[in-house]
């Protein structure tokens, strides 16, 4: 049995899941931009479901590596994939039930990419406890990576008018601009605070020791 100091770590299975997942949510986004012709990488990542989703695929892929050779994942990793997380909640909720059907990429990716992929990373957090709660001083960790986005995309906007969404046009004004970024912000928090908080829950069911 793992000790109470130690971190837990998930059986290889759910390694081995999280590894090909990681591969799959990579596939996809590579058909993604092959299928969209002739695109500038920074257009396509430009999309916050796609930067999140290359970054949820990039932290898998660590985390079932480490996972089937039976070590558990950092600190830093875990954060990251906490960050993660939360950033395909605002995906998955703003895509199905703010702006739904919206887009133009093939139905199969939205649904893979908007839907599945947040349904079972978020599942993955709940239910496999190979992490240790999080500390709630930490919470600040989940603006960093949204708000660097936010102003790389503002900058953008304002210099060669592309944006990846429409209420981050600058045309709308100052007044809007702030507003959604900051309702954005309020709302990954809220996100991040729910994630934190499930990270309490171990899900020890679903874990096994590191001599097993």
């Amino acid at each position: 049995m793992a000790s109470a100091d130690e971190t837990p770590i998930a059986g290889r299975p759910v390694a081995v899941a999280r590894l090909v997942l990681g591969v799959v949510i990579l596939g996809v986004l590579g058909f993604a931009y092959v299928e969209g012709g002739d695109r500038n990488p920074f257009d396509f990542f430009g999309y916050f479901t796609n930067l999140t989703s290359l970054l949820i695929a990039v932290v898998l892929v660590l985390t079932g590596i480490l996972g089937v050779r039976r070590r558990p994942a950092p600190a830093l990793l875990t954060a990251c994939r906490a960050v993660a997380t939360a950033c395909l909640i605002i995906v998955a909720v703003v895509y199905n039930v703010l702006v739904p059907g919206t887009g133009s990429a093939p139905p199969w990716v939205s649904v893979t990419l908007h839907a599945v992929v947040p349904v079972l990373v978020l599942l993955d957090w709940v239910l496999i406890g190979d992490r240790r709660p999080l500390r709630w001083s930490g919470l600040w960790l989940v603006l960093p990576y949204p708000a660097v986005w936010i102003t790389v995309v503002l900058i953008r906007g304002a210099t060669d008018g592309w944006v990846p969404y429409g209420f981050l046009l600058p045309e709308h004004g100052v007044p809007s601009l702030i507003v959604h970024v900051a309702g954005l912000l309020a709302a990954l928090t809220l996100a991040g605070t729910l994630v934190w908080w499930a990270s309490r829950y171990r899900g020890r069911f679903l874990v096994s020791s590191r001599e097993q």
